[in-house]
């Protein structure tokens, strides 16, 4: 039995006439009739008792045209269902993010995208750049957000934006009303890092920018991640380098001052596999470059 015969079928049985089932399914009485009796031998079954005014439909009959609208339904719910998967309508997208992205656009870019697409699920998950790199290798990742851009072969890296770096630092430190920090004033205040590993990692760009500069760090207080980083500050145990978006979200227990000379921007991109070919990936990096270009 194939989905052809069990159309036909429905249409006999829903009809009881097969003069009227052929006009609904454009096709001449003769070969449907001979359809509905190739069916009835395979299933070795009769389906309709055929009188001279009237056929009706047998037991199995009856069953058969049961299940067979369970079936037609189903087909036509899984067409659905893997025609959105396509257009990415629907499904699932694993976004993978380090955390100061969410103080600058990551938030309006799920917005934007859960405006278009609101039944695809989203799946966040915080991590460093180490773990980006390994979960988008190994699959488990389908889009990250990196600071600095991922450097792979197998990816496909997008710049969304560009920042200056500032100065993280308790409220309590006496800057005489200025709103700029300079360079060597940090000799004396620990620096806090992070994350201490996986290395390479935003720490270690921290530190080749301040090297460039000409500053060496020689107090160090290192930490996994930038919430703990920004706690660390507040109450007092040192200061701490961060992307300029970070000063957009006021924290108590803190200030942030730029810092000049300007000692390195620092670059959020979203990364992908270079032979991901679902649309939903495709979507969502279109989505995150349309907020991005209406930032900058």
């Amino acid at each position: 039995m194939n989905f052809k015969q069990l159309t036909y079928f429905i249409a006999v049985a829903e009809e009881l006439h097969f003069g009227r089932a052929a006009e609904r399914l454009d096709m001449a009485q003769p070969p449907l009739s001979r359809q509905i009796k190739q069916l009835e031998e395979e299933l070795q079954a009769i389906l309709f008792n055929r009188g001279r005014s009237a056929i009706t439909l047998t037991q199995a009959g009856e069953r058969l045209l049961e299940r067979g609208k369970s079936i037609l339904a189903q087909l036509d719910d899984t067409r659905l269902e893997v025609r959105r998967l396509g257009q990415g309508a629907e499904g699932r997208l694993r976004i993978g993010f380090v955390g100061s992205a969410t103080f600058g656009i990551l938030p309006n870019i799920i917005k934007s995208y859960r405006k278009n697409f609101p039944e695809v699920n989203l799946c966040l998950i915080p991590m460093n750049n180490a773990q980006l790199q390994r979960a988008l290798v190994s699959r488990e990742l389908d889009v990250a957000f990196a600071r600095p851009a991922l450097q792979d072969p197998e990816f496909l890296t997008k710049e969304l934006m560009e920042e200056k770096l500032i100065l993280a630092l308790p409220d309590v430190v006496e800057t005489g009303g200025r709103s700029i920090a300079k360079l060597e004033r940090l000799q004396t205040h620990n620096l806090i890092l992070y994350p201490e590993y996986p290395r390479p990692s935003y720490a270690d760009f921290v530190l080749n920018a301040c090297m460039e500069a000409g500053f060496e760090v020689p107090l160090r207080v290192w930490c996994m991640d930038l919430q703990t980083a920004l706690s660390l500050v507040s109450v007092e145990e040192g200061v701490c380098i961060v992307p300029e978006s970070v000063a957009s979200a006021p924290r108590k227990g803190m200030k942030f001052l730029r810092i000049e000379p300007e000692i390195a921007r620092t670059v959020l991109a979203v990364n992908y596999r270079l032979d991901e070919q679902g649309v939903h990936v495709q979507n969502f990096v279109r989505i995150a470059q349309k907020v991005a270009r209406k930032v900058l």
